[in-house]
């Protein structure tokens, strides 16, 4: 899962030219936290009650990763 996400950045930073990816997770789910640590995202957040899941509110940690070579086009 690492290299593909890996990848799906390098694609959205390089040929699309996006500034920022944001990825969210639900606080219980320490896998995807720590994938996303892992590949630079930060945490920007706790959104108490952010999805419905399964008939449920859930909450979530927003993280978010920056293009810092981003160029105006």
């Amino acid at each position: 899962m690492t290299e593909a996400v890996r990848v799906a950045i390098q694609y959205v930073f390089e040929e699309l030219n996006l500034h920022r990816v944001m990825a969210n997770y639900m606080p219980h789910n320490q896998r995807s936290g720590n994938l996303l640590k892992k590949l630079g995202f930060m945490v920007e957040g706790y959104a108490r009650d952010y999805l419905l899941i399964n008939g449920r509110w859930e909450d979530h940690i927003q993280t978010s990763l920056i293009n810092y070579n981003w160029k105006l086009s």
